[in-house]
Formats: structure tokens, sequence, C-alpha cells
């Protein structure tokens, strides 16, 4: 494999903290709750709560007959996507389409599709669901609507991890610009979760907070969902050098694991081994990483099962590492949650800022690494490092470096 050098040039983001990039970020800074009443119709959801998308555009420049193909969550990759070729600075005109790849993890597919399709047939009673049903709920549209929408025609393809499949993503990105497969790679996730039936489905697992996330403090009671997208621009170093491009921060490494274990309790080696092989494929040793955002999903088990994998990993240096979950803001947004959280720490290595835990009020011993509670904080960040563990205990880590 061809180790060239990968770098971000461009973010793109919506969800429950802003409708792009940057007002995520100083939403994040900030500490703002992205969690408010839903929006959708609730007949028996218990849940009344979660993390709504914010300032989605009144035109979203989609074409009329594309959009009737698409689902909300192609719609909002795609306006991600563009905000992230925007910032690059990067046109199909002046880069070849073919060396130009999309990748997008998702969480489940397009679940106000299937929503629509089941309450047309059991509901209403009709013959048949909108035509274009089936496109819309394929779980590589969002990466497929990308390539139509933005000219993209290299490798294009979903990645479907559950609550790692944007740092699956990523790392899938970076392995076909390694290979020489592109030399530019749209990568990121895409989530829609507050949609009736999987609301329904996930009130069944009863780990769904009663309030507001809490994770990491003694007090937590589970995870808040939401809805959202962010989508980097990820090109060959040599690539962005060549055209000028300005460059965020470089992907240093990414590590992946599996469990092996159960398909929805995890362990404490499974997370360690992913980031043990992220900081092997990024040449780091444990004292260079400053900021981990975590997977922190406020429920009791997961925080503290990662805590310890973090121990593990990095032994005496985790006392010196700065560590949040950005969840408590914008919810987790399942297979979109670690691409958004790529917004953080990209901004933690070029800012210095580590933004904060909030609703933090009880420390739990069992939690003891710094958490940064309820307010963000100043820091030189030289490594920053985002975690991500899901259902069926497939992990993905991603570390990024100031360039």
């Amino acid at each position: 494999m061809d180790n060239r050098r990968v770098v971000i040039t461009g973010m793109g983001g919506i969800c429950a903290l802003g409708g792009n990039a940057a007002d995520i970020w100083t939403s994040m800074k900030e500490g703002r709750s992205g969690c408010r009443p839903l929006v959708i119709e609730k007949r028996d959801l218990k849940t009344n709560i979660g993390c709504n998308i914010i300032d989605y555009p009144e035109d979203d420049g989609i074409e009329k007959r594309q959009g009737m193909t698409m689902s909300f969550i192609s719609r909002i990759a795609v306006i991600a996507a563009r905000e992230a070729m925007q910032q690059a600075g990067l046109s199909m005109d002046t880069t070849d389409p073919r060396r130009t790849g999309s990748v997008v993890g998702v969480g489940t597919f397009g679940t106000d599709a299937l929503n629509d399709a089941y309450s047309d047939i059991f509901l209403d009673q009709k013959k048949r669901t909108n035509l274009f049903t089936v496109p819309k709920v394929m779980p590589s549209g969002p990466a497929s609507h990308i390539s139509i929408s933005l000219g993209v025609q290299g490798p294009v393809y979903g990645v479907a991890s559950a609550c790692a499949s944007g740092n699956h993503a990523f790392a899938s990105a970076v392995d076909q610009i390694r290979l020489g497969r592109a030399d530019v790679m749209f990568a990121g996730g895409a989530e829609l979760a507050l949609v009736y039936g999987p609301l329904k489905a996930w009130e069944a697992l009863r780990v769904l907070a009663r309030a507001e996330c809490r994770p990491f403090s003694a007090d937590r009671d589970g995870l808040m969902l939401g809805d959202g997208a962010a989508i980097m621009m990820l090109e060959s170093y040599e690539h962005a050098k060549a055209r000028g491009a300005e460059i965020l921060a470089e992907i240093a490494g990414t590590g992946l694991s599996a469990d092996a274990s159960d398909i929805v309790n995890p362990t404490v080696e499974g997370p360690a081994n992913a980031m043990r092989n992220c900081l092997e494929d990024a040449g780091l040793s444990a004292d260079q990483v400053g900021y981990i955002n975590a997977h922190g999903t406020a429920t009791q088990a997961n925080d503290k099962i990662e805590t310890q994998a973090i121990r593990k990993v990095f032994g005496t240096s985790a006392d010196a590492i700065s560590l949040s979950s950005t969840k408590s803001m914008h919810g987790h947004c399942l297979g979109a949650s670690s691409a958004i959280e790529l917004i953080a720490c990209i901004n933690a290595v070029r800012e210095g800022v580590i933004p904060p835990t909030i609703n933090y009020t009880t420390p739990d011993p069992d939690c003891d690494l710094d958490v940064t509670p309820n307010q963000a904080r100043e820091r030189k960040v030289d490594v920053a490092m985002s975690n991500a563990f899901a259902f069926g205990g497939t992990n993905a880590v991603v570390a990024v470096k100031r360039i």
C-alpha cells in the first residue's frame, strides 16, 4: 500500500447545533444543548425529546427530479458534502472526477421512507408504496447522491456498522487514497434517527435518557438520539499542496477492531485494540494525544467500559488527556456521530480549544478521567483522537494532527 499522507481540506455539517460546520463548532465551544421537544408525529411514543436538526436551508439546491428519489438522510449528506467542497475550494472542473470518490457511513438507512411506506400500506390501506421507496432506503443512498449531485465518478459506496459507521467511512476513504485508487474522497456519516418507527425500537431497548444526556456523570441515565450529517473533504497531501489548498488537519491514523463477543454489550479489550491500532498506524506514542472525543453515550455500562479501555491503552498518560463527549450537546446521531465529532477534533487541534461535556453534575469513580465538565477549556492540542464503538462490537478510531 502506498502510504501517502491524507489531509482534510473541507468540513461540512448539519445537526441540532447548527446548519453548517462553523456553527456546529461554535455551539460546541459554548456548551449549547441541542436537546429540544420532538417535531415529529409522536402517536404513542413515551420519548418526547431529541436533538432535531436546525437551520435547514429554505432552498437546499437539490434538483427537483433527483429530490423525488431521495430520503432526508441523503439530502443532509449532500448539503454537508457541498459545504465541505466549497470550503476546500474544489471543483470537478479542475479535479479529475474519476479520481474522486464518496463513502458515507449510516447506522440504518432512509428510515423516513420506510416509515412512510408502512404507513401507506398498514394505516392508509394503499395498494402500493411510493415509487422510489427502494432507492430511498438504500444504505448507499447518501454516498450515491453525493456522487450524482457533485459529479463524483471514482469509488462510491456506503458503509453500515451502526454507531461506528462514520469513522469506518473515514478509515475506508483513507485506504482508497493510500491505495492510489483516488486522490480526493468525500467521507463522513449521515443519520435520521428521529422517526416514529426507529424511536419505538429504541424505547424498547430502555437506553434513552429521560430529560438530558449526561455522559460520564454518576447520575447518567441513557443516550439522547439526534439527526445529522457531517462530510469531510479528504485529499492526498500531494494533491492538496499541488492545487494550493488550505489544509485543516492531517489524518494521522485509523484503527479498527471487533469485540467478537456480544451484539449489544461492549468489552474493554475491543475498544482498547482499536485505539492501539490507531496509535500504531499513526506512529504515535500514548503521551502525544492531547484530546479524545469519547464515544461517551451516557449509558452506565458504556461510559465505564470506555474509561477502562482508555486507561488500559494510555496508562499513566490517561490522566494528562482532555476528554469530552460532545454527544451531550448534539445527541447520539448513530452513523453520523463520529463524523460530527471529527469537527470537534479538527478544530481542537486548530484552535487549541477542548469542547465540554455538558450536563455533568456528579463525579463517578468509575469514570475518573478529565471529562472537561460543562465549560470549554483552552489547551494546545497536537493530536486528537475520535472514538466510535458500536453495537455488534465494531470499533473504529480516527486520529488527526496539526499540520
